[in-house]
């Protein structure tokens, strides 16, 4: 693709993964969908091309940020919170397709609904996210594969998802439930024969590489005229982050920057011509 098709990609959401309509995008918390795809899904949403979001877990093993919702860490009231600050940010970012995985529509025909647990985390020695010791038999990690993978294929049927979107196969920054998402994502996508995009974080490219510097599988989306709504959507989730000027700030004081480009690359399954998905009724 050259500089200027990239440019033009870039600036579009009808071009974005190929102009497919129904991109599935597969996260395991909530707030990781705004961080990483808020723009993403606001642009998406606003071009009527019916983005779906599959969050795994609720939350529950997340820190909190010091001040009136502290008390929230590790009782049994974070989860609803976090849903409804997820409810919250989905309707900042004009997102209307939603599930949980293990509630229809994102649960497989026959099964009683159920509750992945978030799997918890500790830092590892190289400053990257790594299993817990600890985590609940209810945890994501800990629940069969199988059933997990089926509830996803699940929400993917009824979804009439055209593409997959979720992590790397390192989940971002290691996070077992971020691994777990990835693997189920991909996996999904192979089944159905779908295309897999993978979030890139931007400090993977090149300083600040423009739209047709990246390889030809990857594409970067300008979500500048979402922004607004990506920060509302971000200060919804107020137990996970804050909000300064354009950074937010990690519950341990980690400083990330408010991404005005998404990046994803392409890693699985045959991409379809631009412009030939069919569009949503």
């Amino acid at each position: 693709m050259s500089e200027t098709d990239a440019q033009a990609v870039a600036q579009d959401p009808t071009r974005w993964f190929a102009g497919t309509p129904r991109v599935m995008f597969v996260h395991a918390h909530p707030d990781d969908e705004t961080i990483s795809t808020g723009g993403t899904l606001a642009g998406l949403a606003q071009a009527g091309l019916e983005p779906l979001l599959v969050t795994l877990t609720r939350g529950e093993r997340g820190e909190v940020v010091a001040g009136p919702f502290s008390q929230l860490q590790g009782t049994d009231g974070l989860a609803p919170h976090r849903q409804a600050e997820l409810a919250a940010a989905l309707f900042m970012l004009g997102l209307e397709r939603h599930a949980f995985l293990g509630v229809p529509p994102a649960r497989a025909e026959g099964l009683t609904p159920t509750i992945y647990e978030d799997s918890g985390m500790v830092w590892g020695p190289d400053g990257r996210a790594t299993a817990g010791p600890d985590a609940s038999r209810d945890a994501l990690t800990r629940a069969p594969a199988v059933e997990a993978l089926n509830d996803l294929l699940a929400a993917a049927h009824d979804a009439g998802a055209g593409a997959i979107v979720s992590y790397d196969d390192g989940g971002g920054y290691g996070h077992p439930d971020h691994v777990f998402a990835h693997r189920l994502a991909r996996a999904v996508a192979h089944a159905l024969g779908l295309p897999f995009w993978e979030i890139v974080a931007e400090p993977e490219l090149e300083g600040d590489a423009a739209p047709g510097a990246a390889d030809a599988a990857t594409e970067r989306h300008d979500v500048s005229p979402w922004f607004d709504r990506k920060i509302a959507a971000l200060r919804a989730h107020a137990t996970q982050l804050t909000v300064d000027g354009e950074e937010i700030v990690h519950v341990g004081g980690q400083r990330q920057p408010i991404e005005r480009w998404e990046t994803f690359r392409h890693r699985a399954g045959a991409l379809p011509s631009a412009g030939a998905a069919e569009q949503p009724e």
